[in-house]
């Protein structure tokens, strides 16, 4: 019997957000105004009251009041992507690695391209936290949810706002 998925979509400062479950946890996050919107499974019931726990978590992490999420999680994906993800939860709030960072704490240090893609698959971004990843050259990179995402995420995490601080200029 396939496992029954629950979904829902909720506001937040940055757009809306899908978010659906199985029976053992959260399977996707998907920030639904960015580059890839997540479709809806037919298959898939909506249910706003199965999310209460992790409604209440995001919205302590935008307001700046949480640090890190304590929800089950069930994010399906190879060996690889899974350790990848594990791997990610490991960056403090606040702070970044970069791709080669990454795939050295694996101890793979020449699957650099692997650790980015598996990084893009994470289907729980922001709670999974691949935002925290970043080029070599300290450069942001690649982000499902779009750079703007990526950037105010980071932004919040190091600055407490979701706005990036801006450069003054003196005419």
């Amino acid at each position: 019997m396939k496992p029954i998925h629950l979904y829902t979509t909720i506001s937040s400062p940055l757009g809306e957000i899908l978010l659906a479950r199985n029976d053992q946890g959260l399977t996707h996050l998907n920030f639904q105004e960015g580059a890839h919107p997540l479709p809806i499974d037919p298959a898939w019931r909506q249910e706003r009251d199965a999310f209460r726990d992790t409604v209440a978590q995001l919205d302590a992490y935008f307001a700046g009041e949480l640090r890190e999420f304590d929800l089950p999680l069930a994010p399906q994906g190879t060996p690889f992507q899974l350790a990848v993800w594990q791997a990610l939860q490991t960056i403090p709030y606040g702070r970044t690695l970069t791709y080669a960072q990454l795939a050295q704490q694996l101890d793979k240090p020449k699957a650099v391209r692997a650790v980015g893609a598996a990084n893009g698959r994470n289907p729980l971004p922001l709670i999974i936290p691949c935002h925290r990843v970043i080029g070599a050259d300290g450069s942001l990179t690649g982000y499902g949810g779009g750079l703007p995402i990526k950037e105010a995420l980071l932004s919040l995490e190091q600055y407490g706002t979701l706005q990036p601080p801006q450069q003054l200029s003196i005419f």
